[in-house]
């Protein structure tokens, strides 16, 4: 029977409550209330927590800036950085602010340079990001200028604690973020060598674009693996990601914010569907058939039982591998209702051209028009439009019922599960007492 909002008691005012007002239903494992994904006071406090708080923010591949004044514009949540390589060969990340007036004076996305140079007033600064010079710092003739008590070294940009591995760059605001090896866990660190074993990288391209759905979705994306064989009829027809194939979905033991979807490809061109599964997956079409038939081809150079892993390290990166398409994509949140999307492609320096090709020819799978992105795109927009204009308040996640953490089975919500009690406790957000 239909009820109105007054009988629900539920308004568009919920979406956006304050955060001291946000109390999680009592069902917390098996619910995530709304306002989650559309408050921005809530918005505010996870760009505090995670972003600028205790965590690893993925900000370049080394690939980018190989040479001395070398340098990439970037973002730690949504705030812009510059990530430069220094004279003496290391990397420096520092916000992308001038500390005179406050503006942001890297305008270009990439390049080299011996130095920064704000276009306001010309105040410089060099590759690590310390001020330099000021013009007429002593005045013109005696008159105006700074005060004889201001040091240039006061007055640098602000600038991050840097952290590589094998190629990846990341970057931190706090001192009391553990060390990077630490943060990732054990069974990530083996997981991401197997993509990034410390070969030399070769960046073949970039996408971005904007979702207009919250940062979160993303993550929750990449830790259910329901959907993957409902909403994408490429992974099931392809053989893919079918219902009953080797697979793992893996959320980090110690917290649950880290995890990777793991698959192996069917041995088959095309995939071989029970009429019992058929009847459960709408998206499969049996006459389905590719053109180029190499577009499947899986060359195995991976120290790693699957075929593909989609990887997402929190709070801003995933980590892509599938079949031999390779790439990283940074999330950029860009208030509570959109994000941006960085997606950065790449190969190794010594792979083929043959290699090369195939590499961007599998490419086509991932980005925003790709054949699995533009669906993932499309549905998160649905579900934020869904939850931004309704009345109702409450998404169900009882997949899998009662289970947190890793799983083997595809139609299971497990991983989400763990991600929001990991979410829940940095936030501090309290959950409602049940009521008998």
């Amino acid at each position: 029977m239909y009820q109105s909002q007054a009988v629900i008691g539920i308004t568009n005012a919920d979406k956006d409550l304050p955060f001291e007002q946000c109390i999680w239903p009592a069902d917390a494992l098996h619910t995530i209330p709304d306002w989650v994904y559309t408050s921005k006071a809530v918005y505010d406090r996870e760009i505090d927590k995670f972003f600028l708080g205790e965590s690893w923010n993925f900000v370049a591949l080394e690939a980018e800036i190989p040479a001395t004044g070398d340098y990439k514009r970037g973002y730690v949540g949504a705030t812009p950085v510059v990530i430069a390589r220094a004279e003496d060969g290391t990397i420096s990340v520092f916000e992308n602010r001038c500390a005179h007036r406050g503006a942001e004076f890297c305008r270009h996305n990439q390049g080299n340079a011996k130095e920064f140079v704000c276009p306001y007033h010309q105040w410089s600064y060099d590759l690590k990001g310390n001020l330099q010079g000021i013009p007429f710092k002593r005045g013109v003739d005696k008159v105006g200028g700074m005060p004889p008590s201001f040091r240039n070294e006061d007055h640098g940009l602000r600038q991050l604690r840097v952290a590589t591995r094998n190629g990846l760059v990341f970057a931190t605001y706090s001192d009391r973020t553990p060390p990077l090896e630490e943060y990732l866990t054990p069974e990530i660190v083996e997981q991401l060598d197997s993509t990034f074993p410390g070969k030399k990288l070769k960046v073949l391209g970039y996408y971005r674009n904007e979702l207009p759905c919250n940062w979160k979705m993303y993550h929750e994306n990449l830790k259910d693996p329901y959907h993957a064989t409902l909403l994408h009829s490429f992974l099931v027809v392809f053989g893919l990601a079918v219902a009953g194939v080797k697979a793992l979905i893996y959320a980090d033991t110690e917290h649950g914010r880290h995890g990777f979807m793991g698959s192996r490809k069917t041995k088959e061109k095309y995939a071989s569907v029970s009429d019992d599964n058929k009847s459960q997956m709408r998206s499969f079409h049996d006459h389905l058939k590719l053109r180029d038939e190499r577009f499947l081809d899986f060359v195995e150079e991976f120290d790693s039982p699957w075929s593909a892993i989609m990887m997402t390290i929190w709070p801003n990166m995933i980590v892509q591998r599938e079949l031999n398409t390779l790439g990283v994509r940074q999330i950029i949140p860009n208030g509570p209702n959109s994000m941006i999307m960085q997606w950065t492609m790449f190969g190794y320096e010594d792979d083929t051209p043959e290699m090369t090709r195939h590499r961007l020819r599998q490419g086509n799978l991932m980005g925003p028009g790709g054949f699995l992105g533009v669906e993932d795109n499309e549905a998160l927009k649905f579900v934020q439009e869904g939850m931004r204009r309704s009345t109702t308040d409450t998404n169900v996640i009882q997949l899998d019922a009662g289970q947190t953490g890793t799983t083997r089975g595809f139609i299971s919500e497990s991983c989400i599960r763990s991600m929001y009690a990991y979410y829940r406790e940095v936030m501090g957000i309290p959950v409602a007492e049940a009521t008998a």
